[in-house]
Parts: structure tokens; C-alpha cells; sequence
């Protein structure tokens, strides 16, 4: 990777694999024809290579903390249309960069920092309709994971809610400069008709969020911090624990806590 040095602070690891490279591209624009695309973490281009020509496109915005990775992509591609920001993405203001446009993101994104991407997309969600990303395999697992599986939790839940998710490949570390320790998982988001959940949404957050940093002690136990009334905490639900409710589970219950405020 001339020119620009994996940092570790950054959670950087460059892919090096074309073949996996087309795949993740294919993931967003085989189901999707995207006006403006934002990469987060386009380190050396692998991805980028392959968007800068489509014609299709509106706006495509290369986003990077990494001033040297910045550099090269500005000399790489002299003379194109494509905007190179050296900005972090969890601080990007949407609307002052895409307008009223909507938007897919696509990457290879920073391992240190993927959960908290995803957690920008959920506040995002409505200018967000496609995620199209590289993480850990454990992460991927979680948000793709359905209610019963040790892997479900907040992310799943609360992604869920807005988003039909999948999983689309495992990425193995070899492919990598440098191999990072795991494997790697490719995941597609895609936004759903849910404009607004038929409850509360901050309590619904909330619920979702405690529920599962107790996830061995029922809900019962779980969301003692809520103070619930005595009417709620009888409810049988509250039997189970937070990974055995679906996203309708949590709205309904969500629904039940409100109307017995």
C-alpha cells in the first residue's frame, strides 16, 4: 500500500483483495442506484476506485481522519468530481453536506469505531436508506443476529427497528494489510417502511439499552431502573430476559409501560 501506512490508532486495515473489494461495491449497487454515496475509511482507494467513473452518480464524498490517506486519494484522483473530506464522520452534519438528497454509505470501516457508526445511522436514519459495511464478524453477527441468539442485542434491536438487515459474506484476515486478529463480516442495511415505531421511541431506547446491560436477569430485574409501576412489573413478559423479545416484542412492551404511567 505505497503511500500511505496503516495506523493502528485509527483501527486501520487496508484491504488488499480486488475480488472482495467488487463484492462489497456489488452489495450496495446491485439493489440500489444511489444519488450520493458517502465512504467512511476510504484509505487507499480499493473501494473508491470503483465508484469514482459511475456516472450515475450525484455526489460521492470520501471521508477520512487520516490527513496522509487524504492526501494520497487527492493525488490519486486529480481532475475527478469526487469530494475528499478530511473530517470524522461520527461529527458530520448531513444536511450541510447532501442537502435534501438521500444517502447510502458504503466502507471498510474503522474496527475501533464501528459500533458507533452504526449508532449515527440510527440518528440519521431517516436521510440513511442504504449501509452497505465491513466490520468485525462478531459485530456483523450482532446486528444481523434474531431474537434468541446470544449475539442479539442493543445494536440488533434497535437497527432492526428501521432497518432489514444481511449478512452478506465473511472476510478472513489474510486480505488485509495489516491482518487484523478476526474475521471481518460484510453486512447490508436497508431502510424499511417504519417511519416512526408505534410507541415512544426514547423510552423504547430505553428499555432496549437496559434490557440488555442486565441481559441475564429477566426484564423483571433488568428495568428496575425504570421504577415501574406494580401493574407493569406483573406483567408476564417480564419474565423473560431482554434476547428472548423480537423489536415488536420491545414496541409492544414499550407500549405497556406508557399506558400504565
Amino acid at each position: 500500500m505505497a503511500g500511505v501506512k496503516p495506523k493502528k490508532q485509527l483501527g486501520q486495515h487496508f484491504l488488499k483483495d480486488q475480488n472482495i473489494a467488487n463484492n462489497i461495491v456489488k452489495g450496495l449497487f446491485d439493489v440500489t442506484d444511489p444519488d450520493c454515496v458517502l465512504e467512511v475509511g476510504p484509505g487507499t482507494g480499493v473501494l473508491s476506485d470503483l465508484m469514482v467513473d459511475k456516472s450515475d452518480l450525484k455526489k460521492l464524498v470520501l471521508m477520512d481522519l487520516d490527513r496522509e490517506s487524504i492526501d494520497y486519494l487527492k493525488n490519486r484522483y486529480i481532475g475527478s468530481e469526487v469530494d475528499i473530506q478530511h473530517a470524522d464522520f461520527l461529527k458530520c452534519d448531513f444536511n450541510a453536506m447532501f442537502g435534501d438528497h438521500s444517502l447510502s454509505i458504503i466502507g471498510n470501516f474503522p474496527y475501533n469505531i464501528s459500533s458507533q457508526i452504526f449508532f449515527k445511522v440510527l440518528d440519521n436514519r431517516n436521510r440513511v436508506d442504504y449501509v452497505v459495511g465491513m466490520i468485525q464478524k462478531e459485530v456483523a453477527d450482532r446486528i444481523a443476529s434474531k431474537e434468541g441468539n446470544k449475539t442479539y442485542g442493543i445494536l440488533s434491536v434497535l437497527l432492526q427497528a428501521y432497518y432489514d438487515i444481511e449478512y452478506l459474506f465473511t472476510v478472513p484476515p489474510h486480505v488485509f494489510n495489516p491482518p487484523p486478529k478476526v474475521n471481518s463480516g460484510v453486512i447490508r442495511l436497508k431502510r424499511n417502511n417504519v417511519a416512526r415505531l408505534e410507541c415512544d421511541e426514547v423510552l423504547f431506547k430505553r428499555v432496549v439499552k437496559e434490557g440488555f446491560q442486565k441481559r441475564r436477569k429477566t426484564l423483571r430485574n433488568a428495568l428496575k431502573g425504570l421504577n415501574l409501576p406494580e401493574s407493569v412489573v406483573q406483567l408476564d413478559v417480564l419474565n423473560k430476559r431482554a434476547e428472548q423479545l423480537s423489536v415488536a416484542d420491545f414496541v409492544d412492551l414499550t407500549k405497556l409501560i406508557e399506558g400504565h404511567d
